[in-house]
C-alpha cells in the first residue's frame, strides 16, 4: 500500500503495553486496510523452562500488571490439569469470587479511565449547567452523588485544572473533535463518575487482599488457595504444603475478613447498578451509529469460566465454552483443547521462527518461542507489513481467526439460553431501538462488557453465600495436599489451564518432564484479538474491525481509538528498549 496514504498511531495509549496501528486510507479518509503490531517482547515463557511447576504462577502472573490475577489462575490450573488435581469446594468458590472481582474492577476501570474519553469531551463539561446535569443524572439513576452542588464542585475542580494548564490525566485529548456528540451536561456527569470510580476501586480490591494477601498480584497455590479459614479464634489449621496457618494468624480469613468481602460485593453491585449500567446506556444513546461499525471477523470463542463443580466439569461453568462462527447463534461448536488441528499459533507475519517453518502452525503443547527480529531499526516511519511486523503470534481455531472477550462471552451466554443474559440484551436493544445485529460492533462490544459486569456482580453474592454455608457446616478446607510432593508425579505430564480473563479467553499450556517445566506457552486474549495476518492473509479481529472506518481527521484518528479501545487491549507490561550499552533508543510521549 502507498505510504502516502498510511496513518500511524503509535503508541495506542490508555492500554497495557505497546501497540502500533498502521492503516491505509482512501482519498475520502476511509480505512481500506489496517495492521496491528505489538512492538514489545518479554519472553517469560522462556524464563519458566526448567523451573518447579508449583512456582510457575508467580512468574507467569507478571505477564500483566492490569489483569493482576488471571495469569496466576491459568498457571495453577495448568499444573492441576496436568497432575489431575481437584481443588476443594471452598477454594473454587474463593477463586470464583476473586476472578469475579477482577472482572468487575477491570471493566469499570476500563470504561471510565481507558475508554470513556473516546466518547466524553472533558473540556466541554466546563460549559455544563450543574442543575441540568443533576436533573439528567437523577433521571437515569438513584445514585446518591447527583446533587447540583456535587456537580458544581466537580466542574470547579476541572476548571482549576484547565486554568492552571494542568489537565494531567485529561491532557492531550482530541477535545473539541467533531466526532464528540454528548451535550455538556452528559460530559460533566461522566467526568464526575470518572473521579468517583477512582475512589471506588480502592475499596473493592480489598477482596483480593483478603483471600490473596495483597493486590496487585495476589497469591495462589497449586491445589487450592493459600488462605486458611478461621472463624473460631482458637482453631488451628492443619495440613501439608501451604495449608498451615493458625487461627490467630493474620493470614487466615476470619469473620472480619469475610465481612470485608461482603462489603466489597455490596459496593460493587451498587456502583454497577447505579452508575456503570446507566452511564453506558446514556452514552450509547448518543452514538447509535457506532452500533453499525467495527465488527471484526464475525467468529467468537470462549473457554468458559466460573465452575460450580470444578474445572473438569465444563457443563457446570456459568460462562459456557465453545465457538460461534459467522454470527450464527443457533449453533455452538465444541472445543477440543488437546486436538492438534484445533488451536494453533502461527508466526507467518511475526518476529518468531519455527523449526517446522513460518507457514505452519503449532499446537501450544509443541509451541516454540524462538525470537527472530527482522524488522526495521528504530526510529522508522513504517513497518514492512508484507513481511513480519509484530511481536504477537496469530492464534487460530481450526484455521479461523476468532474474537475473544466480553462480546464473545455475552453472545455465548445468549446463544446457550442463559435467561438473565437474554433479558439484559433484550432490554438494552429495546431501550436503544436496535436489532440483535447491533451487538456485532464497536459500541456493541462496549455494551456487552457492561452487561457482563452486571451478570457477574449479581453472581458474586451467591458464591459468597455458599462459602459461608460451607463454613457454618464445618467445612473449612481450602487446599488439596494430594500430589503436592513431586515424588508423586509421573515422569511426563502435560496440561492446560484455561480461564476467561476480563479481556477474553486465556490459556496456559505446560509440559512437565522429570518434575520440571519442559515447555510453557501462554495464549493471551489480546494475542487472539490483536495478532497479525496469518499465512493465508486472514486478518485478526483488530485489523478487520478497523476496515471501513471513516475518519473525520486523519491527524486526530479518534475513530481508531474507539474501536481498538472497545477490545480493551492488553499487550503486556511495559519494557524499556535499550542498546547494548543500556541507553534508551526511543522515547515515546503518551497521549
Amino acid at each position: 500500500m502507498s505510504t502516502a496514504q498510511r496513518i500511524v498511531v503509535d503508541p495506542i495509549t490508555r492500554i497495557e503495553g505497546h501497540l502500533r496501528i498502521e492503516a491505509a486510507t482512501d482519498e475520502q479518509g476511509r480505512i481500506t486496510s489496517a495492521y496491528s503490531a505489538g512492538t514489545m517482547v518479554r519472553g517469560i515463557e522462556i524464563i519458566l523452562r526448567g523451573r518447579d511447576p508449583r512456582e510457575a504462577w508467580a512468574l507467569a502472573q507478571r505477564i500483566c500488571g492490569v489483569c493482576t490475577l488471571v495469569h496466576g489462575i491459568a498457571s495453577v490450573r495448568a499444573v492441576e490439569n496436568a497432575l489431575k488435581i481437584e481443588v476443594p469446594s471452598n477454594a473454587q468458590l474463593i477463586r470464583n469470587l476473586m476472578i469475579g472481582a477482577q472482572y468487575i474492577h477491570d471493566h469499570v476501570m476500563h470504561f471510565y479511565h481507558l475508554h470513556a474519553l473516546d466518547w466524553v469531551d472533558v473540556v466541554s463539561a466546563l460549559k455544563a449547567d450543574p442543575k441540568a446535569t443533576s436533573a439528567l443524572a437523577q433521571s437515569i439513576s438513584g445514585y446518591a452523588k447527583s446533587s447540583p452542588g456535587y456537580f458544581s464542585d466537580v466542574q470547579k475542580k476541572l476548571k482549576g485544572f484547565v486554568d492552571a494548564g494542568q489537565l494531567g490525566i485529561f491532557a492531550n485529548g482530541y477535545w473539541g473533535h467533531p466526532a464528540y456528540k454528548l451535550p455538556p451536561e452528559a460530559n460533566l456527569m461522566a467526568v464526575a463518575h470518572y473521579l468517583d470510580a477512582l475512589a471506588w476501586q480502592r475499596d473493592v480490591v480489598k477482596l483480593h487482599a483478603v483471600f490473596g494477601g495483597k493486590n496487585p498480584h495476589p497469591n495462589f497455590v497449586v491445589g487450592g488457595v493459600p488462605c486458611a479459614i478461621s472463624i473460631d479464634p482458637n482453631h488451628q489449621g492443619h495440613g501439608k504444603g501451604p495449608h498451615f496457618h493458625g487461627g490467630n494468624s493474620g493470614t487466615a480469613v476470619n469473620v472480619v475478613g469475610l465481612q470485608t468481602v461482603q462489603n466489597a460485593i455490596k459496593q460493587m453491585r451498587e456502583f454497577v447498578d447505579q452508575v456503570y449500567v446507566p452511564d453506558t446506556l446514556a452514552i450509547a444513546g448518543f452514538y447509535k451509529d457506532w452500533f453499525k461499525q467495527g465488527e471484526g471477523v464475525g467468529n467468537f470463542l470462549t473457554f468458559g469460566e466460573f465452575p460450580a463443580k470444578g474445572m473438569s466439569d465444563s457443563s457446570s461453568y456459568l460462562i459456557p465454552s465453545g465457538v460461534i462462527l459467522d454470527r450464527d447463534l443457533s449453533k455452538i461448536h465444541p472445543i477440543d483443547l488437546d486436538a492438534e488441528g484445533e488451536i494453533q499459533e502461527f508466526v507467518s507475519h511475526a518476529w518468531y521462527d519455527y523449526s517446522v517453518g513460518k507457514a505452519q502452525g503449532l499446537h501450544p503443547y509443541k509451541g516454540e518461542t524462538k525470537l527472530d527480529y527482522t524488522g526495521p531499526k528504530p526510529p522508522y516511519d513504517h513497518l514492512d507489513v508484507d513481511k513480519d511486523y509484530s511481536w504477537m503470534k496469530s492464534p487460530r481455531w481450526k484455521g479461523k481467526p476468532v474474537e475473544v472477550g466480553p462480546l464473545a462471552r455475552v453472545l455465548m451466554l445468549y446463544a446457550s439460553g442463559h435467561e438473565q443474559t437474554k433479558e439484559l440484551v433484550g432490554m438494552t436493544l429495546k431501550k436503544l431501538d436496535l436489532p440483535v445485529q447491533a451487538l456485532y460492533s464497536t459500541m456493541g462490544r462496549t455494551a456487552a462488557r457492561t452487561l457482563e459486569t452486571k451478570i457477574i456482580a449479581d453472581q458474586m453474592q451467591g458464591w459468597y453465600d455458599q462459602l459461608i454455608a460451607n463454613i457454618k457446616a464445618g467445612d473449612v478446607k481450602t487446599f488439596n495436599e494430594t500430589k503436592w510432593e513431586p515424588s508423586t508425579w509421573p515422569s511426563h505430564a502435560q496440561g492446560v489451564g484455561i480461564t476467561e480473563a476480563p479481556r477474553g479467553a486465556l490459556s496456559h499450556w505446560i509440559v512437565i518432564k522429570n518434575q520440571k517445566i519442559d515447555n510453557y506457552q501462554a495464549i493471551v486474549p489480546s494475542t487472539w484479538n490483536a495478532g497479525p495476518r496469518d499465512a493465508q492473509g486472514n486478518q485478526g479481529p483488530y485489523e478487520a474491525a478497523l476496515q471501513g472506518h471513516q475518519l473525520h481527521d486523519v491527524k486526530q484518528p479518534i475513530e481508531v481509538l474507539r474501536t481498538i479501545h472497545s477490545f480493551d487491549p492488553c499487550i503486556a507490561c511495559a519494557v524499556h528498549l535499550t542498546d547494548p550499552n543500556g541507553e534508551e533508543l526511543v522515547q515515546v510521549k503518551v497521549m
